[in-house]
């Protein structure tokens, strides 16, 4: 029998657990756009109540739940601070100017991190000339960051500046429960001062669909209806909840075993011939290795690891990224080590019982 296929491409490839899949088959269900869903209902609640906010929104993705943010809180004609590498600049669609009509402000700041003293400069207020900056958008954990995590004071220094700016800030927290294990912090903790805040059940949490919206009661009931203005209102999507339930509640236990699964990867990884990787700044799930000293470029070698059963995305013609997740354990990871070192032509070490 052949091993199975040790899947590093993301964490949204996880599969259900047989406790979310128990809890789907079982779920009570309504229609939820008639808010006669209890199993949405309850989940709402939970996430409302983890995040110490007056409400929750369900959405279908962690895009629907940014772009939704975006739309109540900006005017067309505005602009969109982010950092240069931000989801929703890169990957969202350009929905930023499709859907809200706004322009995005991208600025690059180490390791996908964000200070006000790079924000200051580039915030907008009313003119004749220029677009006025109607939103901060700020993502922790930093994906193209390598999984970086915000320092609590200097997101905190940024929402309060802004607040007296007169800007709203939003906190794409797709990994935010990724965050708070590295920080040893609550997700309250990382969170309180953002005038909202979206994070995925889908990611590292590991349920099948969806993500969650938080905020006032007044900001969540204008986000329910972005939400139906880009189809997202679902009928008897309890069956969805249930599994997001499980997730909220189940999942951040374990998400320490993924961060140590990442640095084991890491340390292995730098000590590869033609692999750069600073296993210190390993500090959440997501890691990219530079192969560029290997005399490959990325896509030939991810297509080799293909072959052998280890999936990680060729990011460029450099970068391979890898983000460790639940159904990715310690054997797995030491497989995708011995797989490169074959891609490589690198001796595998022996061990000697």
């Amino acid at each position: 029998m052949s091993a199975p296929v040790v899947d590093l491409r993301s964490d949204t490839v996880t599969r259900p657990t047989p406790s979310m899949r128990r809890a789907m088959a079982e779920a009570e269900v309504g229609d939820d756009v008639y808010r006669e869903d209890a199993t949405v209902n309850r989940l709402e609640e939970r996430a409302a109540e983890i995040f110490e906010r007056e409400a929750a929104l369900f959405v279908p993705s962690g895009t629907m739940g940014n772009q939704a943010a975006i739309k109540v809180r900006t005017h067309p004609g505005q602009d969109v601070i982010c950092e240069q590498r931000a989801h929703i600049y890169n990957f969202e669609m350009g929905m930023i100017a499709a859907f809200s009509g706004c322009l995005a402000r991208p600025i690059e700041a180490e390791d996908g991190i964000l200070t006000w003293d790079l924000i200051a400069p580039q915030l907008r207020g009313r003119s004749d000339h220029h677009a006025r900056t109607g939103l901060i958008s700020l993502e922790n954990t930093s994906n193209l960051g390598g999984g970086s995590v915000y320092p609590e004071n200097v997101s905190d220094e940024i929402c309060d500046e802004a607040r007296k700016a007169g800007v709203a800030v939003h906190l794409d927290g797709a990994r935010i429960f990724n965050a708070a294990v590295a920080t040893r912090q609550s997700v309250v903790d990382l969170t309180r001062k953002f005038g909202s805040v979206m994070f995925c059940l889908s990611k590292a949490l590991g349920a099948p669909v969806g993500s969650m919206l938080v905020g006032s009661k007044e900001f969540i009931e204008e986000a329910r209806l972005v939400r139906k203005m880009l189809g997202g209102g679902m009928r008897q999507a309890g069956v969805l909840a249930a599994a997001g339930l499980v997730a909220l509640e189940e999942s951040p236990k374990r998400l320490h075993v993924d961060h140590e699964n990442a640095r084991f990867l890491a340390r292995g990884l730098a000590e590869l011939p033609g692999i750069k990787i600073d296993p210190a700044k390993v500090v959440t799930n997501i890691l990219f290795l530079d192969v560029s000293g290997t005399g490959f470029d990325a896509p030939e070698i991810s297509n080799q690891l293909r072959g052998r059963g280890i999936l990680a995305n060729a990011f460029s013609s450099t970068l391979i990224r890898m983000v460790t997740h639940y159904d990715v354990d310690r054997v797995g990871c030491e497989r995708a080590l011995q797989a490169l070192r074959q891609v490589l032509g690198v001796p595998q070490r022996v061990t000697v019982s």
